[in-house]
């Protein structure tokens, strides 16, 4: 039988988080597009994956691009808000993501979107890769997009690439080991996660959760032991009195002979059988000792296990050799400083901490975290292009969590929106050298960074300034300016505040940010960072306690210099899941 053969300009292989991102921007840039996905969710990790309540990028200066636009759509979309969990300042029902990004996708009638198909065979002519082979069809394009949650097609087209640690003596990451031991073989990447949706049934009503064969209730004792049930309940609590179960300690992280993910399809399904088992049982361990109140949520993933994940999240995969490598201590902050060094040929913006997961094991890793704005946040760094374009292939860039990066860096890389925003960069990249005719490896830098800044739909941030939300009216100039003159990027994050202060205190921002609730008390400074609120009014809240926490640059700033028991008005959103008013707005109370 011959296999039918699509043409296009643009293919992207995986409609996980970053290849979904990739095809809508290659698209949007007026590439011909074809996306091929496994699952009939697009979004992976932030849908498809069940991770809906999303790490880093948090603050109101580093939502753009897709991600920012991802969230405004989530925000009108999820009825009751985004502020539900305390493990995340935005937690949705994942079938709302999914309908965004499907439809974003229907809005293009140049993506064509195949669901349920897998790569088989990857076609390259000398050192370019020209197609991809699935079971029904080929198709041949002239950009190709490694999309998938494994980096499938580096191991198909035999591109070199890396699965595992590097030692220390390799780049001289303080993190790394200086040789290899037990955990290094045990865990050769970091525990893929099944996530199950669990709800709460509001009686002792819930269908029983049965076990799985190979049931070790030892597993499970203690996992929220320092928390309390409810506050662990409340990690991923999403609308709907559903909870997003994907708990690290003594939870369903699970890392059980990893490696057999790149073996033989028939040991990554065992593995994969093994994974969702587990999450099984720590549902089940879960009902039984809290009760038949909670149950597993009733038909959210299409599919015959509906609160199961349609695939585990998957927090590292094979690693692209590329032309650059991003290590450790190119995402660390700079020595006094709140930011990493600025990389020239940035395409990407993230501030998660470094954050790696082992069953039973903490690997000690170099700080890159700061108290800001009431609350923990990690500091920012960038993504270079380089680590996208593989060090000897052409024909193909990579926009998941399989760019050129090390083991140890990939912790802080590996986040939803980072991912979100590589995809961005690697699609428009793409478009950019089917319209100049040329090779990843050669497209113009300044032309991609200019276009990512200038995008008509979802304009991306590529410098981390704390201090400037994009919707500033210099926040393009900024931008800019640090990217013409890098060595001038400041160690604070911050750009001269006497040019974007006012702006903040603008009659139109205020309207913004006044459309939340209203509250009087008393602030409270516990410690450094560390801020309490006493409510006085409105009557159905006074005298309760609350954290102050905020996502906004100018908040931050005025929190700081607050007094202690000083009365103040404050406009914000309760989470009573972590206990905290989020600031929107504030005031002193007026004499």
């Amino acid at each position: 039988m011959v296999q039918q053969t699509y043409i296009t300009d643009v293919l992207v292989v995986g409609g996980g988080t970053g290849g979904t991102a990739a095809a809508i921007q290659a698209a949007r840039r007026g590439a011909k597009t074809i996306l091929v996905s496994e699952f009939p969710w697009l979004g992976g990790m932030l849908t498809a994956a069940g991770v809906s309540a999303p790490d880093g990028n948090e603050l109101v200066a580093f939502q753009t691009g897709i991600w920012g636009a991802f969230l405004q759509e989530l925000q009108q979309r999820q009825p009751g808000g985004l502020n539900n969990s305390w493990v995340s300042f935005f937690s949705y029902d994942p079938r709302i993501g999914a309908e965004i990004f499907a439809d974003w996708v229907k809005e293009l009638a140049n993506l064509q979107w195949i669901s349920g198909e897998v790569p088989l065979e990857v076609f390259k002519q000398d050192n370019c890769v020209t197609g991809v082979r699935f079971a029904d069809f080929t198709v041949e394009a002239k950009v190709i997009l490694d999309g998938t949650e494994l980096g499938d097609l580096l191991a198909l087209a035999d591109i070199p690439h890396r699965w595992g640690w590097e030692l220390q003596s390799e780049w001289e990451e303080p993190s790394a080991p200086v040789e290899f031991n037990a955990i290094t073989a045990k865990y050769p990447v970091q525990s893929p996660t099944w996530v199950v949706l669990m709800q709460d049934f509001g009686a002792d009503v819930a269908p029983e959760i049965p076990p799985a064969p190979n049931y070790e209730p030892a597993l499970f004792a203690g996992a929220w032991e320092k928390y309390g049930a409810e506050k662990f309940l409340n990690y991923g609590r999403l609308p709907g009195n559903l909870f997003m179960i994907n708990w690290p300690i003594c939870g369903n992280d699970y890392g059980e002979g990893v490696g057999r993910l790149i073996e033989s399809a028939q040991n990554k399904s065992e593995f994969l059988q093994e994974c969702r088992w587990h999450s099984q049982n720590f549902a089940h361990f879960i009902q039984n000792q809290l009760g038949r109140r909670y149950g597993l949520a009733e038909q959210v993933f299409p599919h015959i296990h509906s609160a199961f994940a349609l695939h585990p999240y998957y927090r590292e995969s094979r690693r692209l050799v590329g032309v650059t490598t991003v290590k450790e201590q190119e995402i660390l902050p700079i020595t006094g400083g709140r930011v990493a060094e600025l990389f020239p040929d940035s395409i990407a913006i993230a501030n998660y901490a470094n954050d790696h997961h082992y069953p039973g094991f903490d690997l000690p890793l170099q700080p890159k975290s700061i108290r800001w704005g009431g609350r923990w946040t990690g500091t920012p760094f960038t993504i270079p292009y380089r680590c996208l374009v593989p060090a000897t292939t052409d024909g193909l860039l990579v926009c998941e969590k399989n760019i050129s990066v090390s083991h140890i860096a990939n912790g802080a890389t590996r986040l939803q929106p980072v991912v979100l925003g590589i995809g961005q960069a690697a699609g428009m990249a793409a478009a950019m050298c089917v319209e100049l005719n040329c090779q990843p490896r050669d497209l113009p830098i300044k032309a991609l960074q200019e276009a990512l800044l200038q995008d008509q739909h979802a304009p991306s941030a590529i410098v981390p300034l704390f201090n400037l939300v994009p919707q500033h009216p210099q926040w393009l100039q900024w931008q800019t300016h640090y990217l013409h003159e890098p060595q001038a990027y400041p160690h604070s994050g911050d750009c001269p505040s006497s040019s974007v202060d006012n702006y903040y205190h603008s009659e139109s921002y205020l309207v913004l940010t006044r459309s939340a609730d209203c509250f009087t008390g008393i602030f409270q400074i516990a410690n450094q960072q560390d801020y309490r609120f006493t409510i006085t009014s409105p009557p159905a809240n006074v005298g309760q306690n609350w954290q102050l926490v905020t996502r906004r640059s100018h908040i931050d700033a005025q929190l700081q210099e607050l007094t202690h028991q000083q009365r103040i008005t404050i406009w914000g959103h309760l989470n009573q899941a972590g206990n905290w008013l989020l600031v929107e707005s504030l005031e002193l109370y007026p004499s």
